[in-house]
């Protein structure tokens, strides 16, 4: 524990700091978690729009410094490709259903 009075107010901020970080951090993982769940579901609308939310959270946690632009950039195009691999089922699939 410290005895000076400025580095006692900075381990207060730094808890401070650390819970923002962790409730910011739990919000970014439920979103995609969400983006996930609506990926399974198959319901193009909801994917839709799960998928541009969860890319705007990923660029505000990237912005945020919550993860590495990297990190940011590997996620959205795992994104990217699980719903371009959706769409060119849910194609290929009405494709044979109408026998073409």
């Amino acid at each position: 524990m410290p005895n000076i009075k400025s580095a006692k107010k900075r381990v207060k901020i730094t808890e401070t700091k650390t819970l923002q970080n962790k409730m910011a951090k739990s919000a970014l993982k439920t979103e995609l978690k969400k983006y996930d769940a609506a990926l399974a579901a198959g319901d193009k609308a909801a994917l839709d729009s799960e998928y541009k939310l969860a890319v705007k959270t990923v660029d505000q946690a990237a912005s945020n410094g919550l993860i590495s632009k990297q990190a940011a950039a590997r996620k959205k195009s795992s994104m990217t490709l699980k719903l371009n691999k959706a769409n060119a089922w849910r194609a290929a699939s009405r494709a044979f259903a109408r026998g073409v």
